[in-house]
């Protein structure tokens, strides 16, 4: 035990790691999403590809469980149901992407598509076409194949409940009941193809202490009547981890 700890303390970026996975924490805990948008540009940056995928998955999994109940009493099972449809064809051949990926153009993805999604929510654009059957299994589907190639999944989630009527605690409900449900598919689909290792949990277990910890504070200080300044505060973090993630920067 003190050989596997002792093996994670030794990772290359570690102190970045844990830094990362505790603002990732909180953003999701403010938001009901948004985690791997602010872990992932930088455990990229420190990681090979599919190990940054499964440390993430791994934590994400484990974190937010503690909210899943609220988010069953609050949110639309049926509609995520609806998702799940599109979600599971999608997630395999995203996985089968990132297997193959080259590292550089994995750390480019991440962080432009995190970049983008932000440049899209601050823009204020919406989705102004129907919630049918269909949209709804296209938007679980877009969400499974990018969540499979790049372990984030919620860009096109979130766009399309952009368009959404939904009050916003309803919409971070679901979030939160599709993303763990996304992180389920993923840890099953990457420990068939064997990328997930005892050092990965390890390192997983130990970032998530920092993350459950930023998690818990930000679904406690959470107010549907603040959501307006939760989301410039999450927009911001997501958008710093972005940037320190592109591969521009040596070190």
């Amino acid at each position: 035990m003190a050989d596997l700890l002792a093996q994670v303390l030794a990772v290359p970026g570690f102190a970045w790691l844990v830094a990362a996975a505790g603002l990732a924490g909180l953003v999701r805990g403010f938001s009901g999403f948004g985690s791997g948008l602010v872990f992932m540009p930088v455990a990229g940056a420190v990681l090979p590809p599919a190990q940054a995928v499964a440390v993430l998955v791994v934590m994400d999994m484990l974190g937010p469980m503690v909210n899943l109940p609220g988010a069953l009493r609050t949110g639309s099972p049926s509609e995520i149901g609806r998702l799940a449809l599109g979600l599971l064809p999608g997630l395999p051949v995203g996985v089968a992407a990132l297997l193959w990926v080259d590292p550089t153009v994995f750390r480019w993805g991440v962080s432009l598509l995190a970049l983008g999604t932000i440049a899209v929510l601050v823009s204020g654009w919406r989705w102004h076409r129907g919630r049918g059957r269909g949209t709804t299994v296209a938007a679980g589907f877009l969400s499974g194949l990018v969540g499979g190639a790049t372990a984030l999944p919620g860009p096109p989630v979130i766009l399309y409940y952009m368009a959404s009527p939904l009050p916003v605690a309803q919409v971070r409900a679901n979030l939160t009941m599709f993303l763990v449900m996304v992180d389920l598919g993923l840890f099953g689909l990457l420990a068939a193809s064997g990328q997930l290792s005892l050092a990965l949990a390890a390192l997983s277990l130990v970032l998530l202490v920092p993350f459950s910890l930023a998690n818990a504070v930000g679904s406690a200080l959470f107010r549907p009547e603040r959501a307006a300044t939760y989301r410039i505060v999450s927009w911001g973090l997501i958008a710093a981890a972005a940037l320190v993630g592109l591969p521009l920067w040596k070190g």
